[in-house]
């Protein structure tokens, strides 16, 4: 009904109806805005927040995303050189342990077959380039077993660490020791061994001795060629690196 016929018909009123009509008319006036507010339907562009949004954000926010990185920097033995599946090598069964405890890290492998630790020390500040918190250290052998200078292979180390402090001094630093096999001479080998110690020492680093301890050596627990652990060596190898690294991601 127009505004003009309400007008006719009010004027055809007795006078003594007007005023019903009109509390009348006030009444379908209200409850049609009543309606039309409740019934109220926001359309959005997609760009448009709702308050259903601004909740979701809000919850996104109160939930932590980002895990800690560990992250396992080497040569074959931590690429897994050799093995069917990559997460049977000592980094993957690390990060089973970890999800068994329900814990807010990601293990990275970052090992690669062949590597020294010339080769590592070239490549480490592209690693770098992510945050990490842990930085498990496991280069060395293939300068021993290519009789490089222990004077180099020691100073090569001592850069990646001094990178990695740099980098972030909140990082916590394990560096796996390595031993070589008698027939590089025993003065050799004792020296090598010893290089380990003594930049854990230096350093302050958390250590692992002998990341192959009771693997090394023995044939049923490496590959035809004895130097790379198989599946089952790599399930004991983690236990040795889960000794050090347990303390470190519980605290």
């Amino acid at each position: 009904m127009s505004m003009a016929q309400n007008t006719q018909l009010i004027a055809k009123l007795p006078t003594s109806s007007i005023p019903k009509f009109l509390k009348f008319c006030y009444f379908i006036v209200a409850f049609l805005m009543l309606s039309c507010g409740n019934g109220k339907t926001e359309h959005t562009d997609g760009n448009t927040p709702t308050i259903e949004d601004s909740n979701k954000e809000e919850q996104t926010e109160a939930i932590p995303s980002k895990t800690k990185t560990i992250l396992c920097f080497g040569d074959s033995i931590t690429a897994g050189y050799g093995l069917d599946d990559t997460n049977e090598a000592f980094p993957g069964l690390l990060q089973q342990k970890i999800d068994s405890l329900d814990l807010n890290y990601t293990v990275i492998n970052s090992g690669l077959s062949g590597e020294t630790t010339a080769g590592g020390k070239s490549r480490i500040d592209w690693i770098l380039k992510q945050e990490i918190a842990i930085f498990i250290l496991e280069l060395g052998a293939n300068d021993g077993l290519r009789g490089v200078a222990l004077t180099e292979t020691r100073t090569n180390l001592q850069s990646i660490i001094d990178v990695v402090k740099q980098k972030s001094e909140d990082t916590t630093i394990i560096l796996a020791g390595m031993e070589l096999p008698p027939n590089m001479g025993q003065d050799y080998t004792t020296e090598f061994r010893q290089l380990y110690a003594d930049l854990a020492t230096l350093n302050q680093l958390e250590f692992i001795p002998f990341i192959l301890k009771d693997v090394g050596g023995i044939a049923a627990l490496n590959q035809s060629d004895g130097i790379h652990p198989t599946a089952e060596g790599h399930q004991i190898l983690a236990n040795t690196v889960w000794e050090v690294l347990k303390p470190l991601v519980k605290e």
